[in-house]
């Protein structure tokens, strides 16, 4: 793997981390599975490319990407909590019309921005190298989401989401009103992940509108690998690990389809992608049951 090839891995994985950061917010501290993310994604960098292009500041484009990511998450939980929709549903029917509604933001299927000032234009004229100068920044703002969501989550707002995701029943019991913190939990991860968009159209230099397939998936293996290389139940090493888990699937994938003797083509990354996820499921799994046989031959003796 070439120099250019791992930074570049390294900085995709650092914009995937973001939307990990959200996919574990929904998934596992809401136990809401949601299927937005894949239209909250290419919506981030939807808005950002087309403000961005038409001559607004880079830094309000981001931040209107990223309210615009936290209202496709408001449509998800709403629907499902104020009419009793199954969450998968609500979240594929808000997924679905997002595709509809970017390319109405975007006017056609991809907007070019290889020309335009971004939020790194200005930090190009550092003197930094400039293959360093992406995955430096990216770092600088993960660091600063993984800050800010442990913060949160650690707050009573964020205990309360935590117990509504653990136990909404009990959470009700205790005078939390379930229906908010699940409409705030799932725009809070529609947002990071809208973030994350935002950042890889202007990392990039282009918005399409088929960027946002498979992110929930991407999402999904960031989670799981860093669960398996890091298990913890303490709230800052599960946040660490998918930004971890993020960086080696995707060092994995680059890997994977950088080695001459597996045969893999650039149209096999969905394969790659799913093996991954599959040796991360199965792992930990393997390794029970190894230690589980261990124990009992132990006791057996």
């Amino acid at each position: 793997m070439s120099q250019i090839a791992l930074v570049g891995a390294v900085e995709l994985g650092l914009v995937y981390a973001l939307v990990a950061l959200g996919v574990y917010l929904s998934f596992r501290a809401l136990d809401f599975p949601d299927l937005t993310v894949d239209g909250s994604f290419p919506l981030g960098a939807a808005v950002a490319a087309t403000m961005i292009v038409s001559g607004f500041d880079p830094w309000l484009a981001t931040f209107v990407a990223i309210v615009a990511g936290a209202l496709a998450g408001f449509a998800t939980a709403f629907v499902s909590v104020r009419f009793g929709v199954l969450h998968l549903l609500a979240s594929i029917l808000t997924m679905i019309a997002l595709f509809s509604v970017n390319l109405r933001i975007m006017g056609r299927p991809n907007v070019a921005l290889l020309t335009q000032e971004t939020v790194l234009t200005p930090f190009l004229d550092l003197g930094l190298d400039d293959l360093w100068v992406r995955p430096l920044f990216l770092a600088v703002i993960v660091l600063v989401a993984l800050i800010g969501l442990a913060w949160f989550l650690r707050s009573e707002t964020g205990l309360a989401m935590r117990a509504t995701g653990a136990n909404p029943r009990m959470a009700r019991a205790q005078g939390v009103r379930v229906g908010a913190q699940v409409i705030a939990g799932v725009m809070l991860s529609n947002a990071l992940v809208s973030l994350a968009g935002a950042l890889f159209a202007q990392t990039n230099g282009f918005a399409d509108v088929t960027s946002g397939v498979g992110t929930i998936v991407v999402g999904l293996a960031a989670v799981i690998v860093g669960e398996t290389v890091m298990p913890s139940r303490r709230l800052w090493v599960a946040l660490v690990s998918c930004i971890v888990g993020a960086v080696i699937y995707r060092l994995a994938v680059q890997l994977a389809l950088s080695a001459d003797f597996l045969g893999l083509q650039a149209s096999d990354l969905n394969l790659a992608t799913a093996l991954l996820v599959l040796v991360a499921l199965v792992l930990p799994k393997l390794r029970g049951r190894a230690l589980g046989r261990t124990l009992g031959r132990r006791a057996g003796a």
